[in-house]
């Protein structure tokens, strides 16, 4: 039971959340990032992506992390660097990758050495002796766990006190301390409670039903595991909810009711697969074949037992590829294949016996250091008294000089210590600087936005409504009036057209003016109102209009960017009606090579672009993808119409 138990570290972050949809905060940090903050912000932002992602891709984190990492180093920002070496230590944490996590835990301390980030200092010695407490290296564990409880203590931070106490119990749980890894788990359990910790309270009700079981009291084990799943699944704690139905299981198959056992590890293996928990993965597995061998369906055990055996094997999981080893051992037993039987024996063995000898090869090396140290002693006492004497002499000679370089090192000292302190300010100011350069940004961004919709207010009610004037006055005339005149009222018919499309192209400037940006769906969304208007002024001529499905209706543009665009294909529609005498006009956008492209073709006249001279609508095409940086191909021959394509 105590193999079973061996998963049970918890991983305490220096900054934790509660599980939570996290979609909206990842949408909300992108649009950060879109919006093309200062440096410093787009750090914070890739870094919040990375922490969001942990739980949903971890392709994504690891993505997010290396980018906060490399603007970090590009800006030189020594704390954004800092957190992403964390960041990525975590992730790496995660797939019980433990030797690239400390790796990147021990780049990120010296930094924050540097930083004087003392309590990401605190974190990452709770971090690195989680690392040595996952591998059994207890010692290590208890050091660097102690040296980050004092850090919290010192700052009065009863959270994570709580959190570092339970760390170094179960360190003594490991010690078979049993009975002082219990009162100690009691005890957070008071703290937890006091402060509303309840992931905390659900993580210390599983230790004391660990405790408890190591002091073999089944009764009271039995009551606080259920206790911690009914808090988990109340707050929907995956991560723990994993751990305790795996647990849950072990005490239930020591209970030989079988069924329920391998109920609550089925529940179990699901999650940890779900969150991608390879030791987690790999011991539950393992749980699984034990109790289908109890129950003698050895075609199920042998599944969960490769699985297990698999697994262990490519983590490097030496204590359950042990218990492999073991399980197959009592399947091929059950079997009656006593050559496999012996095989796997043989195989647990040999692994047992590399773990045991390399223990006491490091024991061997360390009582010979100490040896040898002794050695080393006594022939030092030997020359000492031989030194002594001539030591005597030269004292005297020496503390003048002793004096001056203590002295000149006292005021290196104090000199370092100034220097050390205007850094530290200047670190500050800094950082106070780029704060303020940030609000002055969002400042100016929001006044130019007030300013965005009062032009375009301005402009509806005053110009529209004087457009509007203008074409009622012509309409009052036109049937007001008996006018016989062909030619005035072809000029007035004209005027009140006109003015009804400076109405229209007035609608679509107000419709950019005031969004920040312009979605592919209400770029859509306008150009089939414009098509639906063309269809009436030339109900001869055919619009096909399409989009690519691969193309997300959330990507987006500029509001300047997505106006220009707007017109260019406007643009290029009114000349397919005007120009080209044609029958259809396809309009397309799709996705290639990472670029929007917009193709809008007709099958009308075409002509020749070495013949004709270009007039406005040409070059006022040229003109607005020369703006927004995108190229625009002309595709036009006599006789075989014309395509226009536009690439953002």
């Amino acid at each position: 039971m105590k193999r079973k138990l061996l998963s049970l570290t918890f991983l305490m972050l220096a900054s934790y959340c509660f599980p939570q949809d996290n979609s909206k905060i990842i949408d909300s940090l992108k649009q950060v990032i879109y919006s093309k903050p200062s440096d410093s912000i787009k750090i914070k932002a890739y870094s919040d992506l990375c922490w969001y992602y942990r739980t949903i891709s971890k392709d994504s984190a690891f993505k997010y992390g290396n980018l906060t990492l490399q603007l970090s180093k590009e800006t030189n920002n020594k704390s954004g660097e800092a957190q992403a070496y964390n960041d990525i230590g975590i992730l790496h944490y995660d797939l019980a990758d433990y030797a690239k996590a400390l790796k990147h835990y021990r780049t990120s301390l010296k930094i924050r050495d540097v930083l004087n980030d003392t309590m990401g200092i605190a974190a990452l010695f709770n971090k690195i002796g989680l690392i040595h407490q996952n591998t059994f290296k207890l010692d290590s564990a208890i050091f660097y766990a102690t040296k980050a409880l004092k850090i919290y203590e010192d700052k009065n931070h009863t959270r994570y006190v709580a959190y570092i106490k339970t760390n170094i119990a179960n360190i003594y749980r490991g010690l078979k301390q049993y009975q002082r890894a219990l009162d100690t788990h009691l005890e957070i359990a008071e703290v937890n409670k006091s402060i509303n910790d309840n992931l905390g309270l659900t993580r210390t009700y599983n230790n004391i039903a660990n405790a408890y079981l190591f002091l073999k009291d089944t009764v009271q084990s039995e009551s606080y595991y259920l206790r911690s799943i009914d808090l988990a699944e109340k707050h929907n704690y995956k991560k723990e909810l994993a751990g305790l139905y795996n647990n849950y299981g072990g005490i239930l198959h020591d209970m030989q009711k079988y069924t329920k056992a391998i109920e609550y590890n089925t529940k179990a293996l699901r999650l940890r697969e779900e969150l991608k928990d390879n030791y987690g993965i790999t011991s539950t597995s393992l749980h699984l074949a034990g109790l289908y061998i109890d129950l003698k369906d050895y075609t199920r055990a042998k599944n969960y037992l490769y699985d297990g055996l698999s697994l262990s094997e490519k983590f490097n999981i030496n204590e359950l590829r042990m218990d492999a080893y073991d399980k197959m051992a009592s399947y091929y037993a059950y079997k009656r294949i006593p050559d496999s039987v012996m095989f796997y024996k043989e195989l647990y063995k040999s692994l047992n016996d590399t773990i045991y000898n390399s223990r006491i090869t490091k024991e061997v090396a360390e009582i010979h250091e100490k040896y040898d140290t002794a050695e080393r002693e006594k022939e030092i006492q030997t020359q000492r008294a031989e030194i002594a004497e001539k030591e005597l002499k030269l004292n005297r000679k020496n503390t003048q000089i002793i004096g001056l370089v203590a002295l000149a090192a006292l005021l290196f000292i104090l000199g370092y210590l100034l220097y050390n302190q205007q850094k530290l300010k200047n670190r500050q100011l800094e950082k106070e600087n780029e704060l303020k350069r940030a609000l002055v940004e969002i400042e100016t961004h929001n006044k130019l936005q007030d300013q965005r919709l009062r032009i375009s207010r301005d402009l509806h009610d005053n110009i529209g409504a004087q457009l509007t004037f203008i074409i009622s006055s012509i309409e009052n005339l036109q049937y007001g009036f008996k006018i016989s005149n062909d030619i005035l009222k072809g000029k007035l018919t004209d005027i009140s057209s006109f003015t009804k499309e400076t109405i229209y192209e007035l609608r679509d400037t107000i419709w950019a003016m005031n969004k920040n940006v312009i979605t592919l769906e209400d770029l859509q969304g306008r150009i089939s109102n414009f098509i639906d208007k063309a269809n009436v002024s030339a109900s001869d001529l055919n619009f096909n209009f399409s989009v690519d499905e691969a193309l997300s209706k959330e990507l987006v543009f500029t509001s300047v960017k997505g106006m220009n665009v707007y017109r260019i294909i406007q643009e290029a529609i009114n000349n397919a009606i005007k120009y080209a005498k044609a029958s259809s006009v396809d309009i397309l956008i799709e996705n290639k090579n990472n670029k929007v492209v917009f193709s809008i073709k007709d099958d009308g006249k075409g002509f020749d672009l070495n013949d004709i001279k270009e007039g406005n609508g040409l070059n006022n095409m040229k003109k607005r993808a020369s703006d927004i940086d995108a190229n625009i191909t002309f595709d036009c021959e006599k006789g075989k119409g014309t395509t226009i394509i536009l690439s953002v």
